[in-house]
């Protein structure tokens, strides 16, 4: 395929040598699609207890699905007609990989806001007794969420995408794979090979040393370098205190694939943060009495073990007087998150002021229409919006009216979810309707942002809009004479409700974006979109109800150890007490710490912005950290992921140096095997945790580990 220049806002040009693809939305890529969905799915709720951090199945599905397509167009023709028979080209890999997206999605409220209600004894004891209640709460997010954002495809990506420069860089690179997958020549097909071969190797790979670590953990997965400095030495230095604050190596393939794909200045901000908060602060605040440890239970008398501290539990009297480390430096890191992510999104008010210029000036030249159409005369009052000139920018729509989803498709349905969510909001949560109304609203406008953000920037700030939200309607709930679980109750599932639709509303648009440059149909897309989501609104609570019945821990805010530290449910609870509580339990300290550090988040995303300009300063904006993970460091109490995503991004910049043929061809493939990978090993492990088969359960070996237990 030769090469061209390639307007980045207009669909690629169409391939000559390609057969034409007769059928698009076809039973084998939504089946192979929902099938890598909802794998990712399962990884997600794994790596989002553990992390905060969840990963969309773009890549995934659409280098997987190449792989099983291209198998099943090929040699299942006669045998299996639903898999085979029909010509396999880019539109039906698009097909396959918004499948997945769709099936992937929506565990994110799973590792955030839901444990978070069950940490704060809002719901029922266990989430098995509320899977009716959780089922119902997910499907009414997953299609307010995908009924509202379908016209947005026509803004996002048809009207304002040059005019915004909304590039959607995973959507694009994603379009642009399955693109040069399919492209005719040898060194097309045998790049394509490779990068399957790569996704599955590192994918099965992972997903075996998963499984297989947790029978030696200490071994294969947690090297305590310090703890053996210490036992070494006979048990007599002082190495113990460097292993006490959690500074151990962790081989995790899915943080080392992540800082393959994030690069230097997020993975390196990340370690610092990690440095910054458990390396320096925490042993400062402990030296100066400000903050307390726990002596691990069970090993106060013992001469070999007593200086072993715990300064991460949540299992305090009185936090706010006498409060643990990782208590006290919570605030700092969810304020500079909020500060920074705010901040982020106030420098482009020009953007977001145009945008919704251009939205009104959509609406009005929509209404006009109509009103055109029906009564043979225009509404004057918007004659003025709809001679805006908009040449300059215009984007060719090249589905055709009968390849568009027409708004019988989702306007109807929309008013209808609105009304069910309203009512399942009442009768399952106890929320009022107004609220419930305001949430709704709050989840369309931060949708708008969302997607906005994630053109110009690649990130979805899911989290700016989840906490927004609870201040908002933290606020609203304030003069309303609500008990304190009640407001906290409105307070976490209002959020949910928000981030949630905002977060599959901008997977919609970034999989009408891949559609948009493959020249996919969007009707299709949306169907597939739709289809997918059914598995998404099982597997999310499915799986979360697996984990918290292996680990119980996840949902127990006293237990002392937990393999999940879930540091996206400490950063929900922390918003819903601190703006429910009266009496404001932020020990003092922290706050004023907190203000400080959240005062640099602004400051340094305003440098960045508006002074490291121009040819002779913009090469410093990488030197400029990453506040929002610096804040996620301070929340998540376990160095060795910031440390894993380090050696990640040390191993990318690397490669990209000394070989940038092989790096571009395999790079994206292996760290989405290894991310997946890791995952799904998780809930493997999950299950065998529950089937009394796991390392823990006395059939694996604690060498390695600290005071002989299993780590």
């Amino acid at each position: 395929m030769e090469e061209v220049d390639i307007d980045p806002f207009e669909p690629f040009p169409i391939d000559s040598h390609l057969p034409e693809e007769t059928t698009v939305l076809t039973f084998r890529a939504l089946f192979i699609g929902c099938l890598l969905g909802a794998l990712v799915n399962a990884s997600n709720v794994y790596l989002g207890l553990k992390t905060g951090w969840t990963f969309s199945a773009n890549m995934f599905g659409a280098i997987f699905g190449f792989a099983f397509l291209k198998f099943c167009s090929k040699t299942l023709t006669d045998t299996f007609p639903l898999f085979g028979g029909t010509t396999f080209g880019p539109k039906e890999n698009a097909i396959a990989q918004t499948a997945a997206t769709a099936a992937g999605g929506f565990g994110g409220i799973f590792v955030s806001a839901i444990p978070a209600l069950y940490q704060l004894n809002l719901l029922s004891k266990t989430p098995m007794e509320d899977f009716t209640r959780l089922l119902t709460f997910t499907i009414v997010s997953a299609y307010y969420g995908l009924l509202f954002a379908t016209p947005l495809r026509k803004f996002f990506i048809i009207y304002v995408a040059r005019e915004l420069r909304l590039i959607f860089p995973t959507a694009t690179a994603t379009a642009m794979t399955i693109r040069s997958m399919h492209a005719i020549g040898s060194n097309a097909a045998t790049a394509a090979k490779q990068k399957t071969r790569a996704l599955a190797l590192t994918f099965t790979g992972s997903l075996i040393w998963r499984v297989v670590s947790q029978y030696a953990p200490g071994i294969l997965w947690d090297w305590h370098i310090f703890l053996w400095f210490y036992q070494w030495s006979g048990y007599s230095n002082h190495a113990i205190h460097i292993d006490n604050w959690g500074w151990i190596i962790e081989w995790t393939p899915a943080f080392i694939g992540t800082g393959l794909l994030v690069g230097l200045n997020p993975a390196i901000s990340f370690f610092c943060g990690s440095v910054l908060a458990w390396g320096i602060i925490g042993p400062a605040l402990v030296h100066a009495g400000i903050c307390h440890g726990i002596p691990r239970e069970g090993f106060e008398n013992d001469p070999k073990w007593s200086q072993v501290m715990n300064f991460s539990s949540f299992k305090l009297e009185n936090a706010k007087d006498h409060p643990s480390p990782r208590y006290w430096l919570l605030w700092p890191g969810v304020l500079i998150m909020i500060t920074a992510s705010f901040t982020e999104l106030g420098v482009q008010y020009k953007l977001i002021w145009h945008a919704l210029k251009c939205a009104w000036r959509a609406m009005a030249i929509g209404t006009n229409n109509f009103a055109k159409e029906h009564t043979g005369r225009s509404i004057k009052l918007l004659e003025k919006s709809e001679r805006i000139n908009t040449e300059e920018y215009h984007v060719d729509d090249i589905a055709g009216p009968e390849e568009q989803v027409a708004m019988w498709m989702w306007g109807p349905p929309l008013a209808i979810c609105i009304v069910v969510t309203c009512i399942i909001l009442g009768l399952q949560y106890h929320l009022e309707i107004g609220m419930s109304i305001l949430a709704i609203f709050l989840g369309f406008i931060f949708a708008f942002l969302a997607i906005q953000c994630n053109g110009a920037t690649d990130i979805t700030p899911l989290t700016t809009a989840a906490k927004a939200t609870q201040l908002v309607l933290g606020g609203a709930a304030s003069g309303s004479g609500y008990a304190q679980d009640v407001s906290q109750r409105l307070n976490l599932i209002g959020g949910a409700i928000a981030s949630g639709a905002a977060g599959q509303a901008t997977d919609l648009v970034v999989d009408f974006r891949v559609g948009f440059l493959l020249r996919t149909p969007p009707r299709q897309q949306w169907l597939a979109q739709a289809i997918g989501s059914i598995i998404a609104v099982f597997i999310a609570p499915g799986m979360f109800i697996l984990f918290i019945k292996a680990y119980p821990c996840v949902i127990d805010l006293h237990a002392d150890k937990c393999q999940f530290s879930a540091p996206s449910v400490q950063a929900w609870r922390a918003v819903a007490i601190a703006v429910t509580d009266p009496a404001f339990p932020v020990p003092t300290s922290s706050a004023i710490f907190a203000l400080i550090f959240g005062l640099l988040g602004v400051c340094g995303v305003l440098v960045r912005h508006y002074y490291l300009i121009g040819p002779h300063r913009e090469k410093y904006r990488v030197y400029v950290p990453n506040f929002m993970a610096v804040g996620l460091a301070f929340v998540l109490p376990q160095t060795h992921y910031g440390t894993a995503m380090l050696m990640g991004a040390l191993i990318s910049y690397f490669w990209a140096k000394r070989s940038p043929v092989s790096f571009d061809t395999y790079c994206y493939a292996v760290a989405a095997g290894a991310i997946a990978g890791e995952g799904m090993g998780g809930v493997v492990n999950a299950v065998f945790q529950v089937a009394g088969i796991a390392g823990e359960d006395g059939r694996g070996t604690a060498v390695g580990c600290p005071y002989n237990l299993m780590c």
